[in-house]
């Protein structure tokens, strides 16, 4: 998972990009998951990135099972259109209230992308409505308070969009959140009643450039026949 890129943001410019580009090919995933907010709308310093300038980078990415996105909400912001046709001249699939299915060897599973909670149709029935449910479903979104709204038989959900709070104070907590969950949904392997969700602080910032016991990371999950 490669989340919040947000290029353009204070430390993370076109160079940071292809850096992280680089490192990630070096891993050797399988697949490559992209939730969103690719660019920044609105932050104390940085530069604008034109959306196809990220992309065009982004397209260097590859992998046996696919390079998957899901737009984020300053994606929407600056103009959905334009970042998803930057995305997909490049080859990368904008996975939007659609599922599909990956096979890859014996690995068999649906992969289902959900658009943003905040502003997109995010319509989870619409995008599961074509995967059985007694398969393995692996949902990725930008924005975690979608969370509640998925159902049980999907086996586990990803998403990015709260950068983990940016700040973690030891004995205090996360300050600020972009969730109305609060902290329920910041960061990692949350587990309720059986179900799954992991939440990727992400790589950029956003409204201030700073990050603190938060660092930026790019994810790689493992997930192995069972684990559930």
């Amino acid at each position: 998972m490669l989340a919040d890129l947000h290029v353009g943001s204070p430390f993370n410019g076109v160079d940071k990009l292809r850096m992280i580009v680089e490192i990630t090919q070096q891993a050797m995933p399988d697949l490559i998951l992209l939730p969103g907010d690719f660019v920044i709308h609105g932050v104390v310093g940085g530069n604008f990135e034109a959306p196809e300038t990220a992309a065009k980078l982004l397209g260097n990415l590859h992998a046996s099972m696919g390079v998957y996105a899901v737009l984020g909400n300053h994606d929407w912001w600056l103009d959905p259109t334009r970042v998803r046709s930057a995305l997909e001249a490049e080859s990368i699939t904008v996975l939007e209230d659609r599922s599909a299915r990956i096979i890859d060897g014996e690995c068999a599973f649906s992969l289902v992308g959900v658009s943003d909670y905040w502003e997109g149709p995010h319509d989870v029935q619409k995008a599961i409505a074509s995967v059985p449910k007694n398969e393995t479903s692996l949902l990725f979104t930008h924005n975690p308070d979608l969370f509640p709204d998925v159902p049980d038989h999907v086996t586990l959900t990803v998403a990015s969009h709260t950068h983990g709070g940016q700040v973690y104070i030891p004995g205090i907590g996360r300050p600020m959140v972009p969730s109305k969950y609060g902290e329920r949904f910041a960061i990692g392997h949350i587990i309720e009643s059986g179900r799954h969700l992991f939440v990727s602080s992400g790589i950029g910032t956003s409204i201030l450039p700073i990050r603190f016991l938060v660092p930026p990371e790019i994810t790689i999950l493992v997930l192995e026949n069972g684990a559930r």
